[in-house]
Formats: structure tokens, sequence, C-alpha cells
């Protein structure tokens, strides 16, 4: 928002403070000003002269001598290049002596033999934008009004000697898109009155021979997206260039003037916030005006000369059959105010800011209008400007202003009443304000107080400040205005609590100092995949259902994932393309699983932990070959990290998910508390797959990081050094293939109770001297107790009873 310094003095009584000043005041209270923007560049002796005669140059076919009325007492001789320079023309003229922007100074010259005794200027010779102008005077020198007094200052003629403020407004002070919104704004920070434009009763109809009811009508077809719809008519006017100071101001606002109608209700537009659209009443068919959604096919030429076509969500004023414009967006040409327009039919409306952003960015249509409804204009000023720019086409066109509004509300507005006490705005603040300052604060951004009990207040707020509706906005706004600056600086009180990780929090952290620190790197992939991916290797849930997206970025990324799986495979495709194929990846992150084929509540998020081994286990050096890795090193790799977590009771169960090697793939299940909980899963990726994706032998496991989580156990054991000798024995037991080794490490430690400080797997035989289906497990036991010397007998007898319960519990045999 581009606000004129001097048009902003027209509002605020007695502003006294410098641009500079005001811009200072503005940012401390909250509304940021980016820049400063003096309008005079280095502008002096430009006068307003007379072109009384234009000769073509002896000498030159390019240039034309002038002879010019600077209100000097004597004439002037000007040679001039502009091609539309012409007489009887008022131009801006530099005397001898004036200085233009960019140091020039003008002096006495002869041009081609011919002397010339001054300047006649273009805008952007006395560093106007240009671009503002009428197209004809965009190429040449600038001519002003007729009506203009020979020998007037130009700084005084254009405001050239004005400073622009442009805002940087937040989306929630719209208030502040308006001049008078800023007014407001500037007399609560200054203590000022504020000024609000006259508008004359007698200029508004009140007993003209027209009622505007006679001959318009207003009907809102779409309730949900128009909330009020007001016109005025106005007959007899006269299209031509609005006056100088109007366009003064339209211009340091950044807006091209085009003439007095149009320019009004840009004005107004500017003045209140309010957007309005003037349509040539005589091309609105029976002058009924009908607020609705488009059809579907439908299209519209608009104002711009750009057909558009439309969509049923895009709302519309019409005359009843045709579109006139594209509500609160851009009006349609065909009932564009023209040069032949005599009668004007004014809107002044109350639009759904949704419905005019989503039209708005769909054509790719911003416009001031536009911009203004999509944050939601002060449904109080909707009748003012309406009768603020029929009252100014009255007097600037010379237009009869109808009697009466004729108007269409679908609601009501309903006004914003807060109740809140001073004692939590101090509270909030940290202040010790009196009830008579919050008081006095709210009066100065205008809004009424009632008092209530003790220091209660009930705050009317008006409808322009809509982004305040609660009591904390309230509070801001006591913030602003008493000062930042003069708010204490008070140390914290009460119960606190010291920040902490949560258990999960450190899980993750701790998971992944582990496994960066075994070699693995993370990976962080896309949580949306392919559904072939996921038919490929369904892993552990194959059972779910892959979750759609209604607006994928692209059909490789369409549905929710349901395993971390392949796309650490698309990974490891990735590095093998490249000669790397050692792969060591892991990565922490959600999958999303549900049972429904149509998605009617939201799926089940799961946590996971997965990670992947390929290649070889250990860089090739000339002293040996690299092995490579095997299923027990991503085995490893796990346990360390539950043993790094505190988590006991490990088993593996033989499983066979889709995507897995159906002969090298385990359940991990964990035993707590005497209950079973299944952790995840680990193993080869089966050997189709493989192949498909050219991968060597591929281990991973997937694991539920929540269930990890539950299981840890952060304590740290301390115990001391253990004083007396330990006494080892070891076992070789031949039992069935498919018994597990894990359970048989349980049995043995609950058999041997605590005199069992560990037992450690340290050999596993199958061949033929043992049979098929036959292998032989040796494990090694050590026995000690904190108390005393264990003696051989009472060990001898406890490893006795641990071999007894293994040979009934399995069927083992003690092997010779």
């Amino acid at each position: 928002m581009k606000v004129s310094y001097q048009w902003l003095k027209s509002y605020v009584n007695a502003l006294e403070e410098s641009p500079q000043e005001l811009a200072e005041k503005l940012t401390r209270s909250g509304i940021e000003v980016d820049i400063v923007e003096n309008r005079n560049q280095g502008v002096s002796g430009v006068v307003v002269g007379y072109v009384k005669a234009r000769e073509k140059h002896p000498d030159a076919d390019k240039l034309s001598v002038c002879i010019v009325d600077a209100g000097q007492g004597e004439d002037l001789q000007i040679v001039c290049g502009a091609k539309n320079v012409a007489a009887g023309q008022k131009v801006p003229v530099a005397l001898v002596g004036a200085k233009l922007p960019g140091g020039l100074a003008i002096k006495r010259a002869k041009l081609r033999g011919v002397e010339s005794q001054g300047m006649i200027c273009s805008a952007k010779e006395l560093g106007l934008n240009d671009k503002l102008l009428p197209k004809e005077q965009q190429e040449g020198i600038m001519v002003l009004e007729p009506s203009l007094a020979v020998g007037t200052s130009i700084l005084e003629v254009l405001a050239i000697d004005d400073a622009v403020l442009e805002l940087d407004l937040t989306p929630n002070r719209s208030d502040c898109l308006s001049m008078l919104g800023v007014a407001y704004e500037v007399s609560a920070i200054l203590g000022h009155e504020v000024t609000l434009p006259d508008v004359k009763a007698e200029t508004l109809g009140s007993g003209a021979p027209v009622k505007a009811a006679d001959r318009i009508s207003v009907e809102i077809t779409a309730k949900e997206h128009c909330s009020r719809f007001a016109a005025r008519l106005i007959e007899g006017v006269r299209i031509g260039p609005s006056p100088q100071w109007m366009q003064n101001r339209l211009m340091a606002a950044g807006i091209r003037p085009i003439n007095n109608i149009v320019d009004i209700t840009n004005y107004v537009m500017l003045e209140y916030g309010q957007p309005l659209h003037a349509y040539d009443a005589d091309k609105v068919a029976n002058g009924h005006i009908d607020v609705r959604l488009a059809k579907p096919g439908e299209t519209l030429v608009t104002l711009d000369d750009i057909e558009r076509k439309l969509e049923p969500h895009m709302l519309l004023v019409t005359d009843g059959t045709k579109p006139l414009g594209l509500a609160g967006v851009m009006g349609g040409a065909e009932s564009e105010v023209t040069a032949e327009t005599t009668r004007i039919l004014l809107e002044s409306a109350k639009f759904d800011g949704g419905t005019v952003r989503r039209t708005s960015r769909q054509l790719g249509l911003r416009s001031e209008a536009s911009l203004r409804f999509e944050k939601e204009v002060n449904p109080e000023a909707v009748i003012p400007a309406l009768n603020r720019a029929a009252a100014l086409m009255a007097e600037l066109a010379g237009g009869q202003v109808a009697e009466g509004v004729v108007e269409a509300a679908a609601g009501q507005h309903e006004p914003v009443r807060i109740e809140l006490t001073v004692g939590r705005i101090n509270d909030y603040l940290g202040t010790k304000l009196s009830v008579q300052e919050v008081t006095d604060i709210f009066a100065r951004l205008g809004f009424q107080v009632e008092t209530l009990e003790q220091d209660g207040l009930l705050v009317h707020v008006p409808g322009r400040r809509g982004d305040i509706t609660r009591q904390v906005d309230l509070i801001e706004e006591v913030a602003r205005l008493y000062g930042y600056d003069n708010i204490p600086t008070t140390l914290m009180h009460g119960v606190t609590t010291p920040g902490a990780l949560t258990k999960g929090q450190r899980v993750r952290r701790l998971t992944r100092a582990l496994l960066t620190g075994s070699g693995l790197h993370e990976a962080i992939t896309y949580s949306f995949t392919h559904p072939e991916q996921i038919a490929a290797f369904t892993g552990a849930y194959g059972d779910a259902k892959p979750v759609a997206l209604s607006m994928p970025m692209s059909e490789e990324r369409s549905v929710l994932r349901t395993s971390l799986i392949p796309h650490l495979i698309d990974a490891a495709v990735y590095n093998r393309n490249r000669n790397n194929d050692d792969i060591a990846l892991f990565e922490i992150g959600r999958v999303f699983l549900t049972q429904e084929e149509t998605l009617t509540r939201q799926p089940e998020e799961k946590l996971l932990l997965a990670a992947m081994l390929a290649g070889k286990r250990s860089e090739t050096h000339w002293s040996g070959k690299a092995d490579e890795v095997d299923f027990y090193d991503l085995k490893g790799i796990f346990e360390a990290l539950a043993a790094y977590l505190g988590i006991r009771g490990l088993s593996y169960e033989p499983a066979q998910p889709e995507g897995y090697h159906p002969g090298r793939t385990a359940r991990i299940v964990a035993t707590s508390g005497g209950e079973r909980r299944l952790v995840g899963t680990i193993g080869q990726l089966h050997p189709a797959l493989q192949q498909q994706k050219d991968l060597a032998d591929t281990y991973v496991f997937e694991v539920e990081l929540d269930v990890l989580t539950e299981l840890a156990d952060e304590r740290i054991a301390y115990k001391p050094l253990p004083r007396y000798p330990a006494i080892g024995r070891d076992m070789a037991l031949v039992v069935d293939t498919a018994v597990p080794v894990g359970r048989m490490e349980e049995k043995a430690r609950e058999v041997a109770g605590e005199l069992l400080e560990s037992i450690q797997v340290f050999d596993i035989y199958t061949g033929e001297r043992l049979g098929g289906g036959k292998k032989s497990v040796a494990f090694s036991l050590v026995y000690r107790t904190p108390e005393r010397t264990l003696t051989d007998e009472e060990v001898s007898e406890l490893h006795g009873r641990v071999v007894a319960a293994l040979e009934t519990e399995f069927g083992a045999e003690l092997r010779k």
C-alpha cells in the first residue's frame, strides 16, 4: 500500500511529523514502512506555461520554436523537440536557472542557431513515472489542465513536493489498505482526530425527480458468496479527464488515471478500502443486477479484452442473462464505461473473500479490487463508499444522482463486542495500566468502550478492524499503542518445567548414534510411492491397502508407503548403477496402513526403523580377501542396538513375509514381563526381487520403533567388579535343526537362575556324522555369585540340571 503524505494530512488533523518520523512511529507500532520515497527528485524553478505559438524550426525538421508565456513579464522563446507540443497548451516550463532530476541545470542555449530560453518538460524529465500518464502523453511533453494559472509552481500543481510511504502490511491488517484506515492508525499513534470526507446530502439525489428503485433492481442468487450488494444510479454524466488533484493522488498510489468516472471509483477504493465498479447503465438489460455463480461453459470478455472461460464456482455480476463482470475481480468489456456513456450504475458490494481469491488465482487475474476482497473488506463501508463516489460523480462529472440506494442483503453484519478486564491486560503485558489509561487507548483507536463492574470493559470493535475477534487481539492493540518499549522487562514466575526430550526422542537419537557409529548412512525418502513398488515388496504388512492421494505430484508419488524397504531398494539400485556396490543404509520414517479399499477414516501410522546391508564387509586390502556381508552382520547390528537400548529377551522365529527370502528370514520377538511382543522382521531380500533389481545378496530389517521405545530400559545398571572367581562349563547338544537356539538359551537361564552370569553360543555344526535333520549347538556357560566362591560340586550339580532340562524340553542329547 502506497500512502501519499500530503493526502494523508487531509484526514489527520495537525499532522506535523515529517514523513520519516511518521514512518518510524508506524513501524514501531506494528505497521512496517518499507521505504519513504520523496516524489520531488530535485525539481525547482519549473512553472506552468502557456504555449502561445508554435512554428517549425528553420534548420531542423524535428524541432519546434515555441513562444511561451511563463508569467515572467515577457514571453519566452523555447526550442522543443516533442511531437505533441502545440499552441494553446498549458505545459511545465523549466525556466533559466531551474534544476531537474539528475542535477540538470537549465541555461540559455542556441539550438541550430535559434536561442532557447528554457525547456518544456515531459513527466519523465520531472522525475515522475510517465507510465502512469495517458498513453498519448507518455512519448512527449506533459500537457496540463487548461484552467491552471500561468506561472504557478509545478511542485504545487502536480503535488510533487510530497512523500510516499510504502507499507509492508501483514495479512491481518487489511484495514490499512485504505487511506482512512491508515489515518485511523496514525491518529491512534499520535493522538490526533480523524476528519472524514464531507459528503453533502444535496449531492446524493435527495428529492430528485428520478428514484433509483424505479430504474434499477438488485438480486442475489448466490447468497453464500455475496452478503450484500448496493447500487446507485447517476444520470447525465460527462466523461472527461479527472481534476489534476485527483490524478496526482492516484499516481502517487501507483494507479494510472483513465477518466473521471473510473478515477472516482479507484479514488474511493483507495480512500475507504471498498472496491467499486461503474457500469454503463444503458448496457445493463432492464437495469437489473443478479449476482450468481457461472454456468458450465459460460465465457466473459474482461476489461483487458481477454475472453475468460468460467467455472461453476466463479461469482458473476449479471443482468439476469449475460455476465457483466467477475465479481470482485474485474468488470466485463461489454458494460465498460466509454466516452459516450451518460448513465452510470454504480456498484458497492461485500463479496466472499474465499470465492474471489479462488477465481483470481485460477484465472491469474490479480487486481487492486481482488486484493481487498480477498482480505475481507469492511462491511460497514459498503454504503458510505457508494455515497462518496456518487457525490464525486455529481461534482466532477456533472451527473444527477437518482434518489435512494437499491440493495439486496443475504445476511446481517454482526458487530464484534468483546469483554475483558484491565487486570487480564496487565497480567499478559506485565504492566500496571489503569482503567482510564486502557479506555483512552481504545478511544484513540476509535473503539467504543463501556465500563463494567470492577475493572471490566465491553469493547465495541468497528467493522474496519476485522482482525480483532478475541481478547488477545485487544491486548495486542493496547501493547502497540502503549508502546512496546514501555512494557517493563520482568522475570518469569510460577511453576516451570525443565525442558527435556521425550523417551521416544531419546531413543531415536540413540538409534541414530549407534547405527551411524556402526558405519550405516541415514537415508530420507519420500512418504509417497508408486503402487507397483508396494506390490513388489509388501513386507510384514502385506494385508495393508495402499492409500491413494487425491492430488498426487506424479504417478511415481501417488500412494502412501506401507514399508520403508522399497525406497531403500531404490537407493541401493541408484548406488549400484554408479559402481558403489557396498550398501549400508538405514531410515527412520512413518508408514500408513489401512484395511479399507475406500478410505473412511485416517490410516494407522507406524514409526519404523529399516536398515539395509549389501556388498563387502570391509574394504578390499592386499593382505586378504574381503568377505561379503551376510545375515549375521545385520543381525549383529540389530542386537548391538538392542543392547545399547537396554532391550533383553530377544528371540528369532522363522517367517516368510512377501518380498523376503523364504529360508533366510525371521520374525524378531521380544519377551518382557512374560509378554511376547513382535518387534519386526529381519532377513534377505527374495532372490527374484534381487535379480529384478540387479542386486547382489541384500539383507534388510524393518522394526517398529515405538515397540523398541516401550521396551527400552535407559537406566544404567552399575555393579561392583567381581571379588570371587567364576567357573566355566561348556556343553555341546545335538538337537533337531528346527529347534530355535534362542529358546534353548532362555531355558538355560531359567533353570540356572541368578548363578548363571552369561551364556554364549560358540559353535553350530551340521554334518553327515550327526545324521539328517540334526545340528550340534555348543554353549559356553559362566557361573558366578558376588557373595562367595562357588564350589565345583554345586556348579556341576546346577549344570547337570540345565542339561537335563534341555534334554527334556528340546530332546537334546549331549554330544560325545
